[in-house]
This record gives C-alpha cells, sequence and structure tokens, in this order.
C-alpha cells in the first residue's frame, strides 16, 4: 500500500513538472512531450488550408546553403553526385538569388528561373547549357514542339549521357493548337499521340507538366479535360496546365474539371514584361486565389534573339500589347500588321524608344544592361513562380541570370522610376453595378423611340400637301 502511495505521488510531481516547463494545448499536453527523453518540438494536430503554402515562399538560397552548406569541396562534388546522378566530376554551386516556389497550389517545387531549349543549337552547346543549368540549380526545363521538336530529342540524349537523375528535374512540354504543329487541334487523339511521341524523343517515362497552348474551338472543353485526366491517371504526366488562354477559358476549364471530377489545371503560361502586363498583374493574382493557379511567364526579352535598342523599339511597336489578353505570337506567325495610319506607328515608335533610352540609362546607374533589368523586374513580382529564360550561349545564360543579383537593388524607389518612365501601370475597370447596368439596358430603347419619333416627325414635316405648295407659291411671288 505504501509503495503504491509513493508511486502516485512520483506521478504527481512528474506531470506538475511537465505541466509547468511544457506549454498545454486544448487537446491535452503535446505528443512530443516525454520525461525520461529530451524535450522535442510541439507538434500541433491541426488542418492547415491549401493557401498555406504561401509561407513556403520564404524558403530561399540562403535556407538552403544553411541546411546542406557542405565542408568542402569533396563534400560539395559528393553533393553533386546525389543530385546530378553519381556524376562526380563537376561540382554544384547555388546561384545567389535562386528561390524554389510551389507552382500554383500544387505541391510541385520549381526554381523561380528555368530554361527554355526553343531554338536550334549545336549538340555541345546544348550540352553545356544544361549542364550549366543543372549547376546552377536550374532545374526546369521548358521544351516546345512547334518551336523546335528535335529540342526535345537533344535533351533526351543529354540528360542519359550524363547520368541525371530523372527525379531531380522538371519537364514541361506544350501540345499545340497553332499553324507550325504536325496536326492541328487538341482532340483526345492529338493529345495522346502528342505526348507519347515526346516521350519517345525523351526517353523518359513520364513528363511533369504538360501545357495546352491556346483553346482548340472545335474540341469540346469536356472531352479535354477528360484526356488531361486520363493522362495523369495513367502515369504519363504529373500535372497539366496551359498557355495563352483567358481567365475566363481557364475558369471554364476548372469548372468542367470540378463537375467530372477530373485533375484541376495547376499552371498558365503566359508573356509578361514591362510592356505587357494586364493579365499576369491583374488576373492571375485573382485565379491563384480562387482556383490555384500558378503563373509560368516568358518575353521577348528573355529569348535568345540579341536584338539592338531599334530592333527592341520594333519589337514592341509591332506587337499587339495594347489587348487585353493577346501576347506576341512571333513564335509561331510573323506580327500582324496593324491598320493604324504610318504617323501613328513611328509616334509609337519614337515613344518605345524613348522609354527604352531611359531605361537603359536607369539600367546603367544600377550597373547592369537593360535584358538584366528587365528580368529583375519581372523576378521582383511575387505571383511569378518560374520566369524561362533562353539562350544560344553558356555566357548568355550566364548573363542572363546574373539578374537574380539584380532583384534586391530594385528597391521602392527604383520602382517608382520604373513606374514613372513606363507610365503603363495595369488599373482594373471601374466595377459596374447590376442596377446601373439595368438602368443603361432600360435607357436604350427609350432613346431608340425618342429617335424614332422625331425621325417620324421630321419624315412628316417634309411630306408635300396643298397648303404648303400654296404657301410655298405665295412666298415666291412675294
Amino acid at each position: 500500500m505504501d509503495q503504491r502511495e509513493g508511486k502516485e505521488s512520483a506521478m504527481s510531481r512528474s506531470e506538475s513538472t511537465v505541466s509547468r516547463h511544457t506549454p498545454h494545448t486544448p487537446f491535452g499536453p503535446p505528443d512530443s512531450v516525454s520525461v525520461d527523453s529530451n524535450p522535442m518540438s510541439t507538434i500541433y494536430r491541426c488542418r492547415a488550408p491549401i493557401a498555406s503554402l504561401d509561407c513556403m515562399d520564404d524558403f530561399s538560397t540562403h535556407s538552403a546553403l544553411h541546411l546542406f552548406q557542405p565542408a568542402s569541396w569533396s563534400n560539395m562534388s559528393r553533393h553533386a553526385s546525389v543530385y546530378m546522378g553519381n556524376h562526380a566530376s563537376m561540382p554544384s554551386s547555388v546561384t545567389p538569388g535562386l528561390r524554389y516556389k510551389n507552382l500554383g497550389k500544387s505541391g510541385l517545387r520549381v526554381p523561380n528561373i528555368g530554361l527554355g531549349l526553343w531554338t536550334k543549337l549545336n549538340e555541345d552547346v546544348a550540352e553545356d547549357l544544361v549542364m550549366t543549368a543543372l549547376e546552377s540549380g536550374i532545374n526546369l526545363f521548358d521544351l516546345s514542339e512547334a518551336h523546335y521538336a528535335q529540342g526535345e530529342v537533344d535533351l533526351g540524349r543529354i540528360l542519359k549521357k550524363r547520368n541525371v537523375k530523372r527525379s531531380s528535374i522538371i519537364i514541361t512540354i506544350k501540345v499545340y493548337w497553332s499553324t507550325k504543329s504536325e496536326e492541328r487541334g487538341q482532340s483526345r487523339k492529338h493529345i495522346i499521340e502528342s505526348v507519347k511521341s515526346s516521350l519517345a524523343k525523351l526517353q523518359l517515362e513520364y513528363i511533369d507538366v504538360i501545357l495546352l497552348h491556346k483553346v482548340d474551338r472545335v474540341c469540346p472543353m469536356e472531352e479535354l479535360v477528360r484526356t488531361m485526366n486520363y493522362l495523369v491517371n495513367q502515369g504519363y504526366a504529373m500535372y497539366w496546365g496551359t498557355a495563352r488562354w483567358t481567365p475566363t477559358e481557364i475558369m471554364d476549364a476548372y469548372s468542367k474539371c470540378r463537375a467530372f471530377n477530373c485533375c484541376t489545371p495547376v499552371v498558365e503560361q503566359t508573356e509578361y514584361h514591362m510592356f505587357c502586363r494586364d493579365k499576369a498583374e491583374l488576373y492571375m493574382p485573382e485565379l491563384y486565389h480562387k482556383i490555384g493557379v500558378g503563373t509560368m511567364v516568358w518575353s521577348a526579352l528573355t529569348t535568345d534573339k540579341g536584338l539592338s535598342h531599334e530592333e527592341l523599339s520594333g519589337l514592341f511597336a509591332k506587337s499587339r500589347f495594347n489587348r487585353k489578353y493577346s501576347t506576341f505570337s512571333w513564335w509561331e506567325e510573323e506580327p500582324v500588321g496593324t491598320d493604324e495610319p504610318e504617323n501613328k506607328e513611328s509616334s509609337t515608335l519614337r515613344s518605345y524608344k524613348d522609354k527604352l533610352q531611359a531605361l537603359s540609362d536607369l539600367a546603367n546607374a544600377l550597373n547592369c544592361s537593360i535584358r538584366q533589368l528587365s528580368l529583375a523586374w519581372s523576378l521582383k513580382n511575387e505571383n511569378v513562380n518560374c520566369l524561362l529564360l533562353g539562350a544560344t550561349s553558356v555566357e548568355q545564360f550566364k548573363e542572363n541570370i546574373h539578374a537574380l543579383q539584380i532583384v534586391p537593388q530594385l528597391s521602392p524607389a527604383v520602382i517608382v522610376d520604373i513606374e514613372r518612365i513606363l507610365a503603363n501601370k495595369p488599373q482594373r475597370p471601374p466595377m459596374i453595378s447590376t442596377l446601373a447596368m439595368r438602368n443603361q439596358q432600360n435607357a436604350k430603347p427609350d432613346a431608340d423611340d425618342d429617335a424614332e419619333t422625331s425621325k417620324e416627325e421630321d419624315v412628316e414635316a417634309n411630306v408635300a400637301s396643298p397648303e404648303k405648295e400654296a404657301d410655298l407659291k405665295g412666298c415666291s411671288v412675294q
């Protein structure tokens, strides 16, 4: 009896000690509390909403370096071999400023810069570009069948030759509805055949993200979303997204996915730069918060075209940036000529030249090029999950990714100067209430009736009558 009382008193003392030194939750003491072990961090069992993934954006390369910083170059090569598939001869260096974000509200982590293999390159140059990107921590590669179909073959050959670990890279491809694809349309037949062809060229078992380029007006949306759900269920793809879709079309696809219990799109690939801002800044953040669609961007400035001042001005002037959702389609077809008069086009060209000259002066003040300033400005937007870059040489690619170090220099004062130069900050149109719209619609028939009444009176006034003719004769005689 005395021994039992002694044990109970000992247990009460230990519980009191735990209650004094550990916080209690509404569900009692945390599971990590242990009397005979080292204290651990408190684990709270609760359900986090999907929007809480935003907090993961705080993960940066500084935290990655702090967690995985090697002690020596030998350890660094060992880490590189793990990352790049037992290829221990290359040292790995993390690029300063490189961050990894969730693609939309999915669990897929992507770097904020990706490499686009869009143009024909020499085999050695292409291999050097891919390996340079991997050494820099950039593991996302964007491919395009219509732009450069051989890119899939080249990437598959490089990955197999260098024994790159498949789980360490992210590959995105596009299924096209355009003028340069071999088969037009996005029917179930065309999508599945295109994906299987890409897998054979890449020599891979699955693709990370499949993007549907533009909407096929002939193909029903239900068939499209069911086809993408089939590819995900069969293991051909992990996720799917869209490219150059309007927000209305994305919402339509999302609604169909929810109605038919299909996998929803996770990303939209669109154009975004200093002279094309409406869609990426106004509508894509709203889609992200509502349905979890992320944003992957590209622009003419991020491609491999070496453009001079005059060529850049002409590029901006000829492109269709004034339209709300259109993007510059110089990859697929020639720029569409406008019906504007020549004097207006020349004035627009001069305005672009003036803006580019002011931006060039600002870039010189920041000790960078105008291309790097444009890239850093795009990366400054937190709504951008990944910015795609193209390059024709390793030097050009390194120069482009140096823009990551320009981002911290874009202080609020510098952003204000850029906005003053551009003078094109997108503004959401004013909201019109339903009652006001109804009043406008009701006012239109009344205005039409008044117009018809006045026309009838004019006709009656012009109709000839005997009395009027007599008056006119009298006037003429007088």
